[in-house]
């Protein structure tokens, strides 16, 4: 692997404002500066060995989609193109360049917007214990990856880095955001991810789940963070599909399934990584930029 890796920044001219798993945020001006790295994180743990190019996959696919889907809703997207961002940041246009975005600086809501259109991941657990996903009743006799009547709405709580996301009900939700914003995300989700949906189907990629965020700009409400990336979505091909167990994925669902494979406690230090679960990691995350947005890095 060629490709240049970036596993963390360091910008002295800008403020950095937040360190996550994959993404360091500066804060430029009234805006954020968003990097996406090439960390991988597993299990609420960040790999010490990063996927080249990874960064550079989940901001082109999101600008793409950004850009798609903005009749929907509107988003915190400024820029993508360092040439358009504050001098300020020009000393570090070329770690910048195809892994960044100019955007505007947004309240989160302390949600994570999740639909489903499958039945996978902690959806199936809960559905197997308790017939339901986020307190939706589901019919009964799925099958793990199952394809459900009709895509549903199950958010989560947003936890910190190390902890757990917890399914919760819309109940919770409205009583976290308010009843009128908690109508209004689950409304634009759904329509967000069937729109997705639809584009990926015509490419052979089921998108299982996938989640959203959102945040105000003053009063409001836009689309931020990524959108239907393989970090935040189950990308799985269309031409294996088969209901009753886990699926083949385009997503980082390869790198879970290599860790769990291994005698790993899933809790920190990470285990290393050898090359060849890092290059075909690598691989699927290019293969779904190609397939859904038509061009490669």
């Amino acid at each position: 692997m060629s490709a240049q890796v970036v596993r963390e920044t360091d910008f002295a001219n800008l403020r950095l404002v937040n360190r996550g798993k994959v993404r360091d945020i500066y804060e430029v001006g009234d805006n954020l500066l968003i990097v996406a790295t090439d960390r991988v994180s597993a299990f609420d743990v960040v790999m010490n060995d990063p996927v080249p190019d990874k960064g550079k996959v989940l901001t082109k696919l999101s600008v793409f989609w950004f850009k798609r889907l903005a009749s929907i809703v509107d988003n915190h997207l400024i820029s993508a193109d360092p040439d358009e961002y504050p001098e300020s940041c020009t000393p570090y246009k070329e770690q910048l360049a195809d892994r960044s975005m100019l955007v505007h600086k947004a309240r989160p809501l302390p949600v994570e917007c999740v639909v489903r259109g499958y039945v996978s991941g902690s959806g199936w657990l809960e559905y197997r214990e308790l017939g339901s996903i986020s307190g939706i009743s589901l019919v009964e006799g799925l099958e793990e990856s199952s394809q459900l009547p009709e895509p549903i709405f199950t958010p989560a709580t947003k936890a910190a880095q190390g902890t757990h996301d917890e399914n919760i009900s819309f109940e919770d939700v409205s009583n976290i955001v308010g009843e009128d914003t908690a109508k209004e995300i689950k409304r634009i989700s759904l329509v967000l991810y069937q729109n997705g949906r639809d584009l990926a189907s015509r490419n052979g990629i089921i998108i299982a789940d996938t989640k959203f965020e959102f945040g105000f700009v003053d009063d409001h409400l836009m689309l931020i963070d990524e959108v239907l990336t393989p970090d935040s979505s189950r990308f799985w091909p269309m031409d294996g599909y088969k209901p009753g167990g886990a699926q083949k994925s385009f997503d980082k669902q390869f790198l879970r399934d290599y860790l769990n494979s291994i005698d790993w406690p899933k809790e920190p230090p990470p285990p290393k990584l050898r090359p060849e679960v890092i290059q075909i990691t690598r691989d699927k995350y290019l293969e779904v930029l190609e397939r859904l947005t038509g061009k490669g890095l």
